[in-house]
């Protein structure tokens, strides 16, 4: 009962959160406002873009990332997410499947570099 209790009050936090014209966020806490507002500004937006635009992003975001592992949780072992399943799901996408695969194949070699370095510091 308690997990509905607070699932509801965050589902009224997305209510709220939309700001208005004032500038208040309401009670919920933007999570990705200052990387978005660098990424706005690397694809050419002004250096401080629109609070409502920013927030207009980052519910976009919060929505897909949501979407994406609802999806993720009910295809793979359920109630777990796995790279597998983020992958399957986004194979048809060609751009965010290339993205996706640079990202894994770099994040194995940074573990490779870390381990062949703390191997040559400290001797194995």
């Amino acid at each position: 009962m308690a997990e509905e209790e607070d699932e509801t009050v965050f589902d009224e936090d997305l209510d709220d959160g939309a700001g208005g014209a004032d500038g208040s966020h309401g009670k919920r806490k933007r999570l990705f406002s200052k990387e978005l507002r660098c990424m706005m500004y690397g694809f050419g937006d002004d250096q401080n873009p629109y609070t409502e635009s920013v927030d207009i992003l980052e519910d976009l975001v919060i929505e897909f990332v949501t979407e994406m592992t609802h999806k993720a949780m009910s295809i793979g072992r359920q109630g777990r997410v796995q790279v597998e399943d983020i992958v399957f799901l986004i194979r048809k996408d060609p751009r965010k499947f290339a993205r996706v695969k640079d990202l894994l194949t770099m994040n194995e070699e940074l573990k490779r570099a870390r381990k062949a370095f703390d191997e040559a510091n400290y001797g194995s």
